[in-house]
């Protein structure tokens, strides 16, 4: 099936949020609204369509990035336009979904709650965005709840995200008075006039709120026109402006980031949504609208290429996730940036230099997929049964290659033991571990030498959990978990001068290699330099990357306990060789033997995840719980109201946070919540370094 549309009519979005904001519902109403679907799922009810795995559907939060196309008119612009939409995960410990996806996206549509505002998973999406410099718009949800507060939200995302967002609409009412709302542009009131919200009127404005709309509404019309000095004029000069004249500056300004326009209903109550889908067609990009993609020539990374989205262009693509489907295997979901891709097609997976042939391609509505033939520049699609091609790899025409910009992750914060039960498990285990971990790049395994166990690694034990969880019910395999244990790392605190020497003499030809490395500590996060300084050939050229394999080699094991190293810069500034003794594997030995005696002389250091914990407890519990945070070395960054309730911000190790779901509830009689979310990595304490320490040295 070819593209229908032009690619200027193609709409790629994403719905991000905070864990419970309301992004399925949001996303469970524009499928309705679009008819796509015929009856509205609802994430309560266990029936969201988004939400189609089993563990989703009983937890009642998203777990994977799940994809749907669905087309859209508005009355301004009455030509289909195409919504491809990716409903993303809120809870942090699915980050990974997150982020990939806005990698691929053009546009996001960020999700508040109407009573919390800007919570800290809102924080983590919305820098997400700004790193792939999304455009976005932004919709206050949830205005029909108890305490729900539409001003105090918009003024958070002032304070704490941007102070670019701008007013398009308010709310007639809050809670259960919420009635409607007010477009700022039109300057109308509109009410829904049916049960499901299929259809609303608009009406001038009533006499009462005339006032207070005219307060808003020149707020939002200012900003607009000062994007334009034709319309800035107008509007100084007292002239009317065009509602069409202010659609047009504002979606220049919105793909630009000058405005981020905010939008407000209640998606459980069916009201707000049409309107936020309009927004989306009106001010979100098309494909055109975004610069071209950027990637390098794969035998010359100082080569910059660029692909524009045109059918014309050389095929690229990008692969951002990988699925395993129960009915057809494995699915390689990717964005076409240039190019037509078609079935039968011969690739090159210019990433790993490997081919690939597309057989069948599919455009997925959460787990059901409908059979393309065809997928054009601008559009989001899925291949099955790719066996070389793995999560941010580039898929592109064999005689026009490039790379694109490779997708980058979090490292694991937790880890567990798990043990087959019986034989059969065994060989089941392997299998349904290497599948996970090709789907999900934070999810990592690993085989401890001292004790034979395997360790799964993951963002929290949540994601864990669903982990088994997947193993149990999909591959069928019984397994016994551990308990969850740190992923603890070790840096260094000093600078340092090493020598490293590999000489070996067994008769014929021996083995000689030597290198002198400085070794220095970077700042918490920035991972791992290496810098060559070797001049005058005292070392030839062909060794030196062996010798930074060498070193990282020996990062992956620490010298106080054996956890990864990590925020060292290593340069190579002095060594010797031998004419016929020296080697690769001489010179990758003497690497390893300095970084592991430089780290001993550099005082070497544990560092732990620090995690950043939001709790919401009644004012009369307070007390206990800050206690209690005390107790597990946290350190408190804010304390706010929240209607009756009472928000603690704090940072607080990953050691200390095992079971805080029981303990909080004993704590508050079950009268609070908490969310958590990995902030950074910082210096172990002394005294309980030397805990961790003997801790493991007895363990082990």
């Amino acid at each position: 099936m070819a593209q229908q549309l032009p690619i200027q009519q193609i709409r790629n979005i994403g719905i991000i949020a905070h864990i419970d904001a309301g992004k399925t519902t949001v996303t469970e109403r524009v499928l309705y609204y679009t008819g796509k679907t015929y009856k509205i799922g609802e994430v309560h009810e266990g029936t969201a369509v988004m939400d189609w795995m089993a563990q989703e559907r009983e937890r009642g939060i998203t777990i994977t990035a799940a994809a749907t196309t669905s087309f859209w008119s508005t009355k301004l612009q009455p030509a289909k336009y195409q919504i491809n939409i990716i409903d993303t995960p809120g809870h942090i410990d699915f980050t990974a979904e997150v982020q990939r996806s806005l990698r691929v996206l053009d546009g996001a549509v960020v999700v508040f709650d109407g009573v919390a505002g800007v919570e800290p998973q809102s924080e983590t999406v919305w820098h997400q965005a700004d790193k792939f410099n999304v455009p976005r718009i932004c919709f206050i949800n949830k205005l029909d709840r108890i305490g729900a507060d539409f001003e105090k939200s918009l003024n958070s995302i002032l304070e704490r995200l941007t102070a670019r967002a701008v007013a398009m609409q308010i709310p007639i009412g809050l809670e259960e008075r919420f009635e409607g709302i007010i477009d700022l542009l039109k300057n109308k009131e509109i009410r829904w006039t049916n049960e499901d919200g299929s259809k609303y009127d608009e009406k001038e404005i009533s006499a009462e709120r005339k006032a207070e709309v005219a307060k808003w509404r020149s707020k939002s019309i200012e900003k607009i026109v000062e994007q334009d000095d034709q319309l800035l004029h107008k509007y100084l000069s007292g002239e009317n402006i065009e509602y069409e004249d202010l659609i047009k500056i504002l979606r220049t300004a919105t793909i630009s980031g000058k405005i981020v326009p905010v939008f407000c209903g209640s998606a459980l109550k069916n009201k707000g949504v049409q309107l936020l889908l309009d927004a989306v067609v009106h001010f979100l990009p098309s494909p055109i609208d975004i610069p071209p993609v950027k990637g390098y020539a794969p035998d010359n990374s100082e080569t910059e290429l660029e692909r524009k989205a045109d059918h014309n262009e050389p095929l690229c693509a990008l692969a951002f996730k990988i699925a395993s489907d129960p009915f057809v295997g494995t699915l390689t979901f990717f964005r076409v940036y240039s190019g037509v891709l078609k079935t039968g097609t011969a690739l090159r997976n210019s990433t790993r230099a490997e081919s690939e042939r597309i057989g069948r391609i599919v455009r997925m509505h959460a787990q059901h997929r409908e059979e393309l033939t065809e997928v054009c520049a601008g559009d989001i699609a899925a291949a099955v049964g790719l066996k070389n091609t793995s999560t941010g790899d580039t898929l592109c025409d064999p005689m026009h290659q490039i790379v694109l910009e490779a997708l980058s992750f979090p490292d694991p914060v937790i880890s567990v033991a798990i043990e087959p039960k019986t034989k059969a498990d065994l060989e089941k285990m392997g299998i349904a571990l290497n599948k996970l971990a090709q789907e999900d790049p934070t999810f990592k395994t690993k085989t401890d030498i001292q004790t034979s166990q395997t360790i799964i690694s993951g963002m929290g034990e949540l994601h864990l959990e669903i982990i088994v969880d997947r193993m149990k019910r999909e591959f069928n395999v019984q397994v016994a978990v551990g308990k969850p244990e740190v992923a603890y790392k070790e840096t260094i605190n000093k600078t340092c001068e090493v020598e490293g020497k590999y000489i070996r003499q067994t008769g014929g030809r021996g083995q000689y290699g030597h290198v002198r490395l400085k070794l220095e500590p970077l700042e918490k996060g920035a991972g791992f330099e290496f810098v060559n300084k070797i001049k005058g050939g005292k070392i030839p050229a062909e060794y030196i990357p062996w010798v930074e394999k060498g070193v990282k080699n020996a990062m992956e094991k620490g010298v106080l306990a054996g956890y990864p190293m990590v925020d060292i810069r290593s340069t190579l500034f002095d060594g010797s060789y031998h004419e016929v003794d020296s080697s690769n594997i001489a010179f990758q030995n003497a690497g390893r033997i300095a970084l592991q005696d430089g780290a001993r002389k550099a005082d070497p250091t544990l560092l732990e995840p620090i995690m950043r914990l939001e709790v919401i407890v009644w004012e009369e519990f307070m007390g206990d719980v800050l206690g209690d945070l005390n107790s597990k070395r946290a350190k408190i960054l804010n304390m706010t109201d929240r209607g009756k309730n009472k928000v603690i911000d704090s940072e607080v190790p990953l050691a200390e946070m095992f079971d805080y779901a029981t303990i909080l509830r004993s704590l508050t009689s079950g009268r609070a919540s908490f969310t958590m979310e990995f902030s950074h990595y910082a210096e172990v304490p002394y005294n309980v370094r030397e805990q961790i320490l003997n801790g493991k040295i007895k363990k082990e």
